[in-house]
């Protein structure tokens, strides 16, 4: 049986309701990465801060350990520090953006905040190419979810 959508997008959506808890976590962790893949550099500070003003103290705590890692300074786990050794990052500021909004779903998502919120969110900033080579990991992991995992 072949599927076949229209957009990409909703290739997604679909994949993301036909699918478990735990792969849905991995695909929305997917169409985060994505977008943050897209955002043009210019605008990575003002995202970045508003993934970081979200955070609960152990986010915070775990987002310094990894700053630790880049030795960009003493890290602290407060949004000032953060915030101030976000342009010091350089090449990992994605990164860096990937980690903090990905804290920052993961609680969206045990708060029980709806996949389709954050899909809806999301997936209209991508590039068509983006989004086709994103429906196509969403297909690996409904597969993936749907032939059974170790987990």
């Amino acid at each position: 049986m072949a599927l076949c959508f229209i957009e990409p997008q909703e290739a997604i959506r679909v994949v993301a309701e036909s699918v478990g808890r735990e792969a849905r976590r991995q695909l929305l962790g997917e169409v985060v990465a994505a977008w943050v893949d897209e955002i043009p550099d210019d605008e990575l500070d003002v995202h970045y801060a508003k993934a970081v003003e979200d955070l609960d103290d152990d986010d915070l705590s775990m987002l310094a350990a990894w700053h630790a890692a880049l030795e960009v300074g003493q890290p602290v786990a407060n949004k000032e520090f953060l915030l101030r050794a976000f342009p010091a990052l350089g090449v990992h500021r994605r990164e860096a953006l990937r980690i903090a909004a990905g804290f920052r779903g993961d609680e969206a998502f045990d708060c029980g905040a709806s996949e389709e919120q954050a899909l809806n969110t999301v997936l209209p900033w991508l590039s068509q190419e983006r989004a086709i080579d994103l429906a196509a990991e969403a297909v690996e992991i409904y597969c993936w979810d749907r032939l059974g995992s170790d987990n």
